[in-house]
């Protein structure tokens, strides 16, 4: 019995606890080929973890079971920061991870580049868990524009700052849903990168009181055209708003000239724009 607890000891410490710097406030398993029986032990390792308030589990290949067996433990009650980006995790991790009590604290969640669609979305938006989370990445999974309805819809998320959908295939209909939700009202940060938006999106963000705080907008690569720059620039409720980014979208020279001459760009610090 001791030398099996001797060696349980001696694995954790050689393969998890050998990535948390010496404050233990920060455990780096990023890229770090973690295993199914990694995770356990990560899961079972006690109060050891306590201090932990970043957890980085990024690119690890890391699937359902493995986001469930994470979502049980009770062993890092201080996380703020959990980066689980560039993994295998869908519908079923990220249902799981809402459910659980164990991210109750966090406030900054990275799920870019995993397999979520619209269920895994419902699952996060619908959460009480989630009440704390102030930045959310999502980029690069299909979710779609009925993912974005199911953000929109969101009276859970309420202290959500920053949300990042590039490359989430959110179109015109799920710029819309943003635009058009009171959950937007308390945004400051927002990205929507690479999602085919035309000028019938770009309208819309243009044209909502729910954006008035932003202090950040990433709308590039799209296909905005002359009509949605134009109704950027002469936005009424950008007044707060300070990094504008918009290249690579389809907006005329005479049209660019017309933004960067205008007053919002004359507030900006940063307007970056092909």
């Amino acid at each position: 019995m001791f030398l099996l607890k001797t060696k349980a000891k001696s694995k954790l410490e050689e393969c998890i606890l050998v990535h948390l710097t010496p404050e233990g406030d920060l455990l780096d398993l990023e890229n770090k080929n973690v295993t199914p029986e990694h995770m356990r032990l990560l899961c079972q390792a006690g109060d050891t973890l306590n201090g932990v308030k970043q957890l980085y589990l990024s690119d690890n290949g890391l699937g359902d079971a493995e986001i469930e067996c994470l979502s049980k433990s009770r062993c890092f009650p201080n996380l703020e920061k959990l980066f689980l980006n560039q993994n295998k995790i869908s519908n079923a991790g990220a249902k799981a991870l809402a459910e659980s009590k164990f991210v109750q604290n966090i406030s900054y969640l990275v799920l870019e580049a995993n397999q979520i669609g619209v269920n895994g979305v419902q699952s996060i938006a619908t959460s009480l868990n989630f009440q704390n989370l102030e930045t959310l990445f999502l980029d690069s999974n299909p979710i779609g524009p009925q993912g974005a309805e199911a953000i929109a819809r969101s009276t859970c998320l309420s202290s959500l700052s920053a949300l990042h959908l590039d490359s989430t295939g959110i179109g015109d209909q799920g710029v819309k849903a943003i635009a058009t939700s009171l959950m937007s009202a308390k945004l400051k940060k927002l990205y929507l990168c690479s999602n085919k938006i035309g000028d019938e999106g770009a309208i819309a963000l243009s044209q909502s009181p729910n954006l008035s705080h932003l202090t950040c907008l990433s709308i590039w690569r799209n296909e905005i055209r002359d009509a949605g720059g134009k109704a950027i620039a002469e936005s009424i409720y950008f007044l707060n708003l300070e990094r504008l980014y918009m290249s690579l979208n389809l907006i005329d020279k005479p049209i660019r000239k017309v933004i960067r001459s205008s007053d919002l760009a004359s507030r900006l610090k940063t307007l970056v724009m092909d």
